[in-house]
This record gives structure tokens, C-alpha cells and sequence, in this order.
């Protein structure tokens, strides 16, 4: 059958992260070691504080879901009943638009922001205050001024639940950020970091230990040196001693003569 070729890209290799580890590396001192240590058990510190503050706005986003439910639930029945009213106005007074318009001066509710930290990470908080309430003429009305302050109760009401889910909403967005972005922190120093780091431990840790083995076989073979030098500068004078020895007893010179 026909051959098959395969053709590449003809792109360089990718580097990998065992070859970006082995270029980073660095020299294996003893103080490099106490360096990356440190390191090390910094990273794993962090590592924990961010796992326990990502786990903090989990429960608090998840409590925030719950509330957020309930408020919805809550807004649609204030709408509901606000729009029930505003056809209880209708049906008693007819079209009250434009004298409605015509009484309203300035706003009777004011929002306030301030601000609320939830594990380092801060969140805005809206209120809904209440202005001065000015006195609202309902001449003309007949009937109708009941059901226009009952239909102004009802939507001040739903003001309050549209504020307050303002609030939540606002916060859960926030949060949902701050986790994703805790997350990857956590990940990047459960898979990334902390690894790299305590590879360069072992590195440097195996580096001194092999140093370490050369130099105490350095030392061994250099003591070996010296008791073979001395063993053998022992024999050459032993030698030298019996050499001696041997040649005073063989010819050891003239006898003095004897004088009978």
C-alpha cells in the first residue's frame, strides 16, 4: 500500500516545565537551601490561607443564593401588589398621572453606599432612607386619595425589595470574581508553585548530598594515600635497619690483635 508521511509544522518544541524547572535551577548552596525552604513553607502558608478564604465566600455565596431567592420572590409579590393598587387608583380616580406629577417636588428616598469586607474582599452596600415626607394634595380625587396612598405604600415597598436585591446581586457578582480568581491562585500554588519549589529542595538537598560523598571519598582516599606512604617509608627504613645490621655482623672490620 502507499507509504504514509508524516510531515510536522516545522515549529520549535514547545519548552516543557521540566525543562523551564532544570534552567531555573538554582546553585545548590546550603544557603540556597534555606532560601528555597522558606520559600517553600511560605507558599504552603499561603496555599492554606487562600483554600480557607476561598472556602469563606463559597458558604457566603451560597448563603447570598438563598437570599437572593427569597428576595426575588419577594420583589415579584411587592410588584404584584403594587400593580393591584395602581388599578384600585385607576378604577377610584381615573387617569392621576399628570396630578401626580405635578405634587412630586423632590425624591422621598435616597440610597446610601457603604462599603463591607467579607474575607478581604470588599462589597458594596446599598440602603434605602427615607426623605422627609412632604404633604401630597389630593384635591380632585375624591375617593381616589385612599387608594393613591395605599398604591404610594405598596411601591415604596417594592423601592425597598428592588434596593436591597440591588445589593445582593451587586455582591454576588463580586464574589463569584473574587473566587474565580482565589481559585486559580490555589490551583496555581497547588500545582505549580509548591511543586516547583520543592523540586528545587530535593535538587539542592541531593546536589550537597553527592558533594558531600565525593568529598568524604576525596578524604578517604587521601588518608589511604598516606598510610600506604607511611607503610611503605616504614618498610624502607625497617630495610635500611636490617641491611645495617646484617652488614656489621659479616664485616664488621679488623679484630684487634691478642697480646699473649
Amino acid at each position: 500500500g502507499p507509504r504514509r508521511r508524516h510531515v510536522g509544522c516545522g515549529c520549535a518544541p514547545l519548552p516543557t516545565a521540566t525543562a523551564n524547572m532544570s534552567s531555573a535551577r538554582p546553585f545548590p548552596t546550603r544557603q540556597n537551601l534555606q532560601i528555597m525552604k522558606l520559600k517553600l513553607v511560605g507558599a504552603k502558608k499561603g496555599h492554606s490561607l487562600l483554600k480557607k478564604k476561598a472556602d469563606a465566600l463559597t458558604m457566603r455565596l451560597r448563603a447570598l443564593l438563598t437570599t437572593i431567592l427569597k428576595a426575588k420572590e419577594a420583589m415579584g409579590k411587592a410588584f404584584k401588589d403594587g400593580n393591584f393598587a395602581m388599578a384600585e387608583v385607576k378604577y377610584a380616580a381615573g387617569d392621576i398621572k399628570s396630578a401626580i406629577i405635578e405634587s412630586v417636588g423632590t425624591a422621598q428616598k435616597r440610597v446610601e453606599t457603604r462599603v463591607d469586607n467579607i474575607a478581604g474582599v470588599k462589597v458594596p452596600v446599598f440602603k434605602a432612607v427615607d426623605m422627609a415626607d412632604a404633604p401630597v394634595d389630593y384635591t380632585g380625587l375624591a375617593r381616589g386619595g385612599q387608594q393613591v396612598t395605599k398604591a404610594r405604600q405598596t411601591f415604596s415597598a417594592c423601592v425597598d425589595t428592588l434596593i436591597q436585591l440591588a445589593t445582593l446581586q451587586t455582591s454576588f457578582l463580586i464574589l463569584d470574581e473574587a473566587i474565580k480568581v482565589t481559585s486559580r491562585r490555589v490551583n496555581a500554588l497547588d500545582t505549580v508553585v509548591i511543586p516547583r519549589i520543592a523540586g528545587f529542595v530535593d535538587y539542592i538537598v541531593s546536589e550537597l548530598d553527592e558533594l558531600e560523598r565525593e568529598e568524604f571519598f576525596r578524604l578517604k582516599r587521601s588518608q589511604d594515600k598516606k598510610k600506604k606512604d607511611l607503610q611503605l617509608a616504614e618498610a624502607e627504613r625497617l630495610k635500611e635497619i636490617a641491611a645495617d645490621d646484617a652488614g656489621s655482623l659479616i664485616g664488621g672490620g679488623d679484630d684487634p690483635d691478642v697480646i699473649y
